[in-house]
Order: C-alpha cells, then sequence, then structure tokens
C-alpha cells in the first residue's frame, strides 16, 4: 500500500475473496482519504460480495457478507498499521 497526503495513493490485493470483491474494493478506494477508505473499504466489499447475505453463519453470528466485510477491514488496518510502523 502506498499513501500520499492521507491518501490511499495505491493499494496492491496479495490474497482477496474468490468473488473478486477484493480487487473491485481496492479500486474504489485508490485515491481516497484514508480516514474515509478505512469505512468504504468494508463497504465496498459488501457491495461487490456475491455470497448469500441472507445466511447466517451460527460461528460468527453474522452473514458472511458482513464477515467478509469486517475481514477486509481488518487487514486494511492492519496494513495501515505496518506502513505507519515501518516510517
Amino acid at each position: 500500500m502506498v499513501t500520499e497526503n492521507d491518501r490511499v495513493a495505491e493499494i496492491k490485493v496479495l490474497k482477496g475473496a474468490p468473488c473478486g470483491a477484493t480487487w473491485n474494493a481496492a479500486r474504489k478506494i485508490k485515491n481516497m482519504p484514508i480516514k474515509e477508505a478505512l469505512t468504504r473499504f468494508g463497504l465496498e466489499v459488501q457491495f461487490f460480495c456475491t455470497a448469500d447475505p441472507a445466511s447466517w453463519d451460527p460461528l460468527w453470528g453474522k452473514s458472511p457478507v458482513h464477515l467478509a466485510a469486517d475481514i477486509h477491514t481488518a487487514v486494511f488496518k492492519a496494513g495501515l498499521k505496518k506502513k505507519k510502523e515501518q516510517t
């Protein structure tokens, strides 16, 4: 991930959802302010996710669409934290 002036300048997906939602969502947050991207990335994943939002995972207590958003947001935050520690 490359950030410039508190914006997401570039984001490279190393592993993503099999449906392609990760790559589509990453394109949507490019050039977005980081603060906004922290919220939008998970939402964009939900918009592109092809999992059945009506199904419910009893282990996680969420639909797979919401779980996908949470996982993507957590990984995005971890990437920002790692980048910050490196500078």
